[in-house]
């Protein structure tokens, strides 16, 4: 086998592996998110298409995505121990994101429960959304 096909699988593989983990962390947070949300999330979001829901799962998505990438881009080329890094790196900023909804939640005395039950866009759901990013744009650059 030649090495430049050698290389090219390995990156393949690497892609796949990556991008088969991001995912999985963008749903296990998906589903955290969902347990802060009266009903089920894609029905709030699908069929009540309640803003509050939509922006608040959108912000807390990208704040992941950024701690994602910024786990694979720290890696250094070592697939296996990058692997276990997004992993751990993902698991620790859903945490963060979830006790940061509940402290914000406690000092501005914002409900995420009470704004998904507003069918208009809420201010705080604005405030809590760029919370949401900026909470990930932090760790993505601690984990860097």
């Amino acid at each position: 086998m030649s090495p430049l096909v050698e290389t090219l699988g390995r990156g393949a593989l690497a892609i796949v592996a990556y991008a088969t983990l991001g995912v999985l962390l963008l749903i296990i947070g998906f589903y955290v998110l969902d347990l802060a949300i009266p009903g089920k999330l894609r029905d709030v979001i699908k069929q009540e298409r309640n803003p509050n829901a939509i922006l608040l799962t959108t912000s807390g998505v990208v704040a992941l995505g950024l701690i994602v990438s910024a786990s694979i881009w720290s890696s250094g080329g070592a697939l296996h121990e990058g692997l276990l890094a997004t992993l751990v790196f993902g698991l620790v900023a859903i945490a963060v994101q979830t006790v940061a909804m509940l402290l914000f939640d406690m000092v501005a005395g914002i409900s995420i429960r009470e704004l998904v039950k507003e069918p208009e866009l809420q201010p705080g759901t604005r405030l809590l959304s760029i919370t949401h990013a900026v909470i990930g744009l932090i760790t993505a650059v601690a984990v860097i």
